[in-house]
């Protein structure tokens, strides 16, 4: 009896990071540190999914004045990216936010943060109307419009059966010298 009890548990033992291994991710973590930048034209940001096809799947959030703008006096209500053509225009064109209604586009803004820290965002495998998404190969896309029309672009791709673990981002910044590059730093996705 002694000598199964030892078995059964060396057995439990070694098959524990096996299981662990195999099971299974259920979201993706964004995140990055902002720091609000001086000027205006500048500290808009958008997160997204996209699919294969590189149509997008579900935008996590995207800064309020990019969809809502801001009026002034007298002035009639524009969406951000009409008054500002540079405002996330990868976002804006992917997303194709002309298509979209006020409160499609409500139900993804958040306010532009008024101090620096870090942002998290999460993806829990679902499209925009909150149905699961079929298993497959996805893009992450974070991008920050950081001054006028100086853009910088993170993107990885995953699978929903990759294990857990980090994703790995590229960056490409359309204006290699842009004083305000250190709007977003230390971008990262974890499947977890």
């Amino acid at each position: 009896m002694k000598k199964y009890f030892i078995a059964m548990m060396a057995a439990m033992l070694l098959s524990m990071p096996a299981m662990a291994q195999s099971k299974k991710v259920k979201s993706l973590e964004v995140s990055f540190n902002y720091q609000k930048q001086p000027g205006p034209g500048s500290n808009q940001y958008a997160v997204w999914i996209e699919n294969e096809k590189g149509e997008v799947v579900k935008t996590l959030f995207v800064t309020s004045f990019t969809t809502k703008g801001r009026v002034r006096g007298n002035e009639q209500p524009m969406r951000g990216y009409v008054k500002r053509p540079n405002c996330v225009p990868t976002w804006v064109k992917t997303v194709k936010a002309n298509d979209l209604s006020d409160q499609q586009l409500d139900a993804v803004t958040g306010a532009t943060p008024q101090a620096g820290g870090r942002q998290t965002f999460t993806w829990n495998f679902t499209d925009q109307q909150g149905k699961k998404v079929r298993q497959g190969k996805y893009r992450v896309m974070v991008e920050a419009t950081l001054y006028q029309a100086s853009d910088i672009i993170y993107s990885g791709s995953f699978s929903t059966q990759d294990k857990a673990g980090n994703v790995t981002l590229t960056s490409k910044l359309t204006e290699p010298k842009e004083s305000h590059q250190d709007m977003i730093t230390d971008v990262k996705a974890v499947l977890k």
